[in-house]
């Protein structure tokens, strides 16, 4: 439905090509209308209001009578009935040789009195909101999470903990054990955050819903440090891309041992290897090139500077190989989990 105002818009300029020596018809198409919704709109000379929110429409001849929807009503609140959905109780009563509306006759009436909430003791369902989060600085934001390694054997696997900062993309901690547990973790967070120094600063702890992340022990840790902990919502796993997206790095790394790892050891050199690749020599698209540890670290901005230096110079020395500007070496200087869609703001793709 189109608003009056966009109406008489749409006329205006319809009328005002036409007063230049364009065709009607050419000119209604540019306005995605035809001539005759034109003539339509400006049969009474002046531009007509659409009708249809106004316009009286006698009752459908099938409409349920008033004793029907009393009925309804009536039913849907017994006993017997007012745990159940429509769903049930329509075939309910079918099974009993009484039909007094469909399916959807019965929502519509329950919707229109109110009554079309959850029903019965089990709790209604919950949509949780989307766990937003911004850092515009190291140790603000912490996201982890936890993998399985092969073991040795089929069906025996390592555990590899792995705590992630959002700002920087350095891998801040990590841990691997023969088991999944709460307080295994506890124990995890707690060495990263005295290894960080990040005590009396806030800090965000995001994960999944696993039971090691809401474990009691773990959580008792977060409320001794003063780390707010944070979730993804219930099977959503991009809610927390950024530990995701740094697992398949890890498994399709060349030289993965997909075959499995021989002993609890294996496994631990062969992490630890990977994490000082990862946080000091891999340059990290995301950050335009640069490793985890110089963003975390604070020597981006210098080694930027250098980039644009040597760029402009390059383009002092040949200007006629340059046809645009100098690439962009600026890294934005927040970095969203989850962000929210607000226009303007700088983010960084996972």
């Amino acid at each position: 439905m189109i608003s009056p105002p966009d109406r008489r818009q749409a006329v205006e300029l319809i009328e005002e090509a036409v007063m230049a020596g364009a065709r009607k018809f050419k000119a209604c198409d540019e306005m995605d209308i035809s001539v005759r919704t034109y003539q339509r709109w400006t049969i009474s000379g002046q531009v007509k209001v659409d009708g249809r929110p106004e316009a009286m429409r006698p009752a459908p001849a099938n409409k349920l009578t008033a004793d029907e929807r009393a009925a309804v009503i009536e039913v849907a609140n017994s006993p017997a009935y007012k745990s159940l959905p429509p769903s049930q109780i329509v075939p309910a009563l079918a099974d009993q040789g009484r039909y007094i509306a469909s399916e959807s006759s019965f929502y519509r009436v329950l919707r229109e009195h109110g009554m079309q909430q959850h029903r019965g003791r089990q709790q209604a369902p919950k949509t949780r909101p989307l766990s937003t989060h911004r850092a515009n600085g190291s140790n603000q934001v912490w996201c982890w999470d936890i993998t399985w390694l092969p073991g040795p054997v089929k069906g025996l696997f390592y555990y590899l903990y792995l705590v992630l900062d959002l700002y920087s993309r350095k891998i801040v901690g990590w841990e691997i054990y023969e088991e999944e547990s709460s307080e295994l973790s506890s124990v995890l967070i707690k060495k990263t955050y005295l290894r960080e120094g990040v005590a009396g600063k806030p800090l965000v702890l995001h994960s999944d819903n696993g039971s090691p992340m809401k474990g009691a022990s773990l959580m008792e840790t977060l409320y001794h440090l003063g780390v707010m902990e944070s979730y993804s919502r219930p099977r959503v796993s991009n809610d927390n891309a950024y530990p995701e997206a740094l697992f398949r790095t890890f498994k399709y790394r060349p030289d993965y041992p997909y075959q499995g790892f021989a002993t609890l050891n294996k496994a631990r050199d062969w992490v630890l290897e990977f994490v000082h690749w990862y946080n000091h020599e891999h340059k990290h698209s995301s950050l335009k090139f640069i490793s985890p540890d110089e963003r975390h670290s604070g020597r981006s901005d210098d080694i930027m500077q250098k980039r644009k230096a040597v760029y402009a110079a390059a383009r002092r020395a040949n200007p006629n190989r340059w046809s645009g500007e100098l690439r962009n070496w600026d890294l934005p200087d927040a970095v969203w989990l989850n962000p929210e869609n607000e226009p303007g703001e700088l983010r960084f793709a996972s």
